[in-house]
């Protein structure tokens, strides 16, 4: 597939780039994706959880009375599940959550991830800029020229950019991503891919 490189004032320029096949043009296995979304969601999960047992809240040490006479039902602790402030039974503790997945099926999830989004020509190629300083202005005029004002965008930059990302902190739905740090679900969840021209070759270098 051949692409016209936007300027960042949002106008066709003279040059065209060629999208890589196998890349962009794969047949998307969309178990692949699964399998990496899964993988990605479940390690984000800190698994910190917890209750307390009987055995980690406080009081008890003796009977909260007698056994016999008083005509109440016989209690041994007060700690206990069904008391008031007692621990609680089967509750959740601290674990890890973490699922891993083979690098060639996380490879070939974010091949077909962005097979789909080429397929559904929602990917803009635009010329290699940077900002010297954060301007949250510049990047809402860039969007706008390219017709993204709204839209969950996610931009693709060809190395790592600061104040790239500073600029577009504040911006709904805007996500920055360096070229080789991209996962699976970054390209899902946007509506529009936005890949600089320099980006483009390392995703061929990395994913090709």
């Amino acid at each position: 597939m051949k692409l016209s490189i936007l300027s960042e004032a949002g106008k066709k320029t003279q040059k065209t780039i060629e999208l890589p096949e196998k890349v962009f043009g794969i047949e998307p296995h969309d178990h692949a994706i699964w399998l990496d979304v899964r993988s990605i969601r479940a390690n984000q999960r800190q698994g910190t959880h917890a209750t307390k047992g009987r055995s980690d809240v406080s009081g008890g040490g003796r009977k909260p009375f007698r056994q016999k006479g008083t005509g109440r039902a016989r209690q041994g602790t007060i700690r206990a599940p069904h008391q008031v402030g007692g621990g609680r039974v089967f509750g959740p503790h601290p674990h890890t959550y973490h699922v891993g997945i083979n690098k060639k099926v996380k490879v070939l999830a974010r091949r077909s991830a962005l097979s789909y989004k080429a397929k559904g020509d929602d990917v803009l190629v635009v010329e290699n800029f940077s900002f010297d300083k954060p301007q949250t202005t510049r990047i809402a005029s860039f969007l706008k020229a390219l017709a993204l004002e709204g839209k969950s965008v996610l931009v693709l930059t060809s190395q790592n950019d600061p104040n790239l990302y500073l600029s577009s902190r504040n911006l709904y739905k805007v996500e920055i991503r360096e070229s080789v740090t991209f996962s699976t679900y970054d390209v899902l969840r946007a509506e529009k891919l936005v890949v600089q021209e320099g980006a483009l070759e390392r995703i061929k270098e990395v994913l090709g």
